[in-house]
């Protein structure tokens, strides 16, 4: 049997813990069905009795305190909720019974943001990490020895898993149950909860807003005149002078305070109002790449699916509804 240990922290989310529980359970099943033993031994792990979650609308009873739970095989940490400094202090008690756990051989995985959590223990130094895509920033800036790998859905090392925002997780969770049981498995799970198996990027989902957290005013000016400007043609130079710096010096502060090169930016800038065009427009592709500021199509097409794991076209496709006439005609 594998021992699998659900955290449920304070101010974590309930589908977070509910649906791990669930794919295992789920999994047991199948195994069974299938004519095999269960597999999974599953319990959630508290510092409580009761957690309350979701502002006090649910209740959560763990299975078992952290100090009854002397061995484990894998450890889960669920996606936590509201600001994450918080959400760690408020779970610092969890953090030397999940050290204490891998140091005897427990698997750590953590569930979207849990990262943070993850990140707390000490165990991802100097490892790479993925998390939701909206928070890539600000773990990096509370875990700069931590190596955020952009855009994965799935981060393995040493023993510690992660995984991307939101729902990516339940394609780690697919991911550990494959590699606990057999792909046929994990296929058969995968139908089951209609998850895409395969799904290896979250960049498909990422909007890109800015890094404007920040005090330097000479980078806000010139991010503030690229958002206004990323059809036309500028060059680095001419954004240097506007601010009055010397290229070196801009584009060390550029890239410190936004974590983009002035470059990266500009294309991000460009490749998110050609998202936007192509889910509220009927533009087409040649459209959209001259009202960004694109003229040659090859280097349109390869930027875009460098930045969003997809081709213009079938973004486009994914994401544009098309208008449907009284007659039912689409257009």
């Amino acid at each position: 049997m594998k021992s699998v240990s659900i955290l449920v922290p304070e101010s974590s989310v309930m589908e977070a813990i509910a649906d791990p529980r669930y794919m295992f359970a789920a999994a047991n099943q199948f195994l069974v069905a299938a004519g095999r033993k269960p597999l999974f031994e599953v319990q959630l792990v508290g510092m409580h009795r009761e957690v309350k979650l979701g502002d006090g609308a649910f209740s959560v009873f763990p299975d078992a305190m952290c100090d009854e739970v002397k061995v484990t095989d894998l450890i889960i940490i669920p996606a936590l909720f509201g600001d994450m400094k918080e959400s760690i202090a408020s779970n610092g008690d969890l953090i030397p019974w999940i050290i204490k756990q891998h140091a005897q051989g427990a698997e750590v995985a953590s569930l979207c943001v849990g990262a943070f959590l993850l990140a707390a223990t000490g165990l991802l130094e100097g490892k790479k990490c993925s998390t939701h895509w909206a928070y890539c920033q600000e773990f990096r800036e509370t875990y700069p020895s931590v190596e955020v790998v952009d855009g994965s859905i799935i981060t393995e090392e040493c023993g510690i898993y992660s995984s991307g925002g939101a729902n990516s997780y339940w394609n780690l969770l697919l991911y550990l149950l494959e590699k606990y049981t057999d792909r046929d498995t994990a296929i058969l799970a995968a139908k089951y909860f209609a998850i895409d198996i395969d799904r290896d990027s979250q960049a498909v989902f990422a909007i890109f807003n800015g890094q404007k957290d920040h005090n330097d005013e000479e980078v806000k000016q010139v991010q503030e005149y690229i958002e206004n400007h990323y059809d036309e043609k500028i060059t680095v130079d001419q954004l240097a002078s506007m601010v009055a710096l010397s290229r070196r010096s801009f584009e060390r502060r550029f890239k410190q305070m936004t974590g983009n090169t002035v470059i990266a930016y500009f294309q991000r800038v460009k490749i998110e109002a050609a998202k936007r065009s192509f889910e509220s427009s009927r533009k087409n592709i040649s459209e959209v790449m001259f009202d960004v500021g694109y003229t040659d199509s090859k280097a349109f097409r390869a930027v875009f699916k460098k930045i969003t794991g997809l081709t213009p076209v079938a973004y486009r496709n994914k994401y544009h509804k098309p208008l449907v006439s009284p007659q039912g005609n689409r257009f």
